[in-house]
């Protein structure tokens, strides 16, 4: 797969791809992603086929910054004030869409996700190509988010023709998706943007809520889940000296004293941003550490840190208890009933 710096002339060899029907791998502020004609079914086929992605998974559509949101969806007041408010960013409107937009693109459903990203690359992309751009996260469906090129290659190989290298994600977790073809707007996926920023645009407070059916990505139970069982502990990891061996460890914040041996550490001081953008990344050396299995600590609920706690939780099979002298596993019903055998 070739990792081409995101210089003119590599932009262009996008484009032309694209114009082709091909995917290619598109950096934004959020993670990586897969990025394919969104106006074109044949095109939105090549995605689900490169990730292994099931039908009735809808794709987001990304946009240029000055996009006409009306060629499609229909746009509300509140979906207009979000966009001016917050576009570009890391927010993904679910909106009632237009007929232009492809069924394969949005599940058969009658809405469409859009975004409009704040990354350079993603936005010379989107002018270059004039059109919307659908464009998931660039993995294998439910695997670990790539927020590098070379995690893009890593997890795709030669599948995908080129991936536009733009440098590490700024924000690291998808976005946060609100649903505006509901009676009232919610939130249906937490992300990069907190749910206060979306609020303040709106002038009134905007529930999270889960949908009765798989109305956006990433709302599935199970998502971004390493090859290794990963475990959420429910305290703090004790002292490194007490921890089992053969274990991949991964830390909120820094603890006193020498970290064990394959331990990841999501933030230096407790700082939720920082959580978010080292997630999918410490994820992925843990999950090909030769670990048995990896142990999550407890992740604040505050700022970003509800979003990377929704990542943990459905990247889990299960709950982790310490008793002093051991683990105690307790299987996740949702993740298939613990371990992968």
């Amino acid at each position: 797969m070739p990792i081409r710096p995101a210089t003119a002339a590599a932009v262009a060899e996008a484009v032309a791809l694209l114009r082709a029907g091909r995917c290619v791998g598109m950096p934004t502020e959020t993670v990586y992603g897969l990025a394919a004609d969104g106006l074109r079914a044949d095109a939105a086929a090549q995605i689900f086929a490169t990730k292994r992605r099931p039908a009735f998974d809808p794709l987001i559509l990304h946009v240029a910054q000055g996009f006409d949101l009306g060629r499609l969806a229909q746009v509300s007041v509140a979906a207009q004030r979000l966009a001016d408010a917050l576009w570009p960013g890391p927010l993904t409107l679910l909106l009632p869409k237009a007929a232009v937009v492809p069924d394969l693109v949005t599940s058969g459903l009658p809405t469409v996700a859009v975004r409009c990203p704040d990354h350079p690359v993603a936005q010379a992309l989107l002018q270059a190509f004039d059109g919307p751009l659908a464009a998931p996260s660039a993995n294998r469906f439910g695997r670990i988010s790539p927020t590098t090129a070379q995690a893009v290659a890593q997890e795709l190989g030669d599948e995908v023709p080129l991936v536009l290298d733009g440098g590490p994600c700024r924000v690291g977790l998808e976005s946060t998706i609100v649903d505006l073809a509901h009676p009232y707007p919610r939130i249906v996926r937490r992300g990069g943007l907190v749910p206060a920023a979306i609020e303040a645009a709106l002038g009134q407070a905007v529930p999270v809520e889960r949908p009765d059916h798989v109305a956006a990505p990433g709302v599935l139970d199970v998502h971004y889940a390493p090859r290794t069982p990963l475990y959420r502990l429910d305290g703090p990891l004790p002292a490194a000296a007490q921890l089992p061996t053969g274990l991949g460890y991964l830390y909120w914040q820094r603890p006193a004293g020498t970290l064990p041996s394959g331990a990841c550490v999501l933030s230096e001081a407790g700082d939720d941003r920082q959580a978010a953008v080292r997630l999918f990344a410490h994820l992925r050396t843990l999950d090909g550490g030769g670990h048995q299995r990896i142990v999550a600590e407890p992740v604040p609920l505050e700022g970003l840190g509800a979003a990377v706690a929704d990542r943990l939780l459905k990247a889990s099979v299960g709950q982790a208890r310490w008793t002093g002298t051991a683990f105690e596993y307790t299987a996740r019903p949702e993740a298939g009933g613990g371990e992968p055998t």
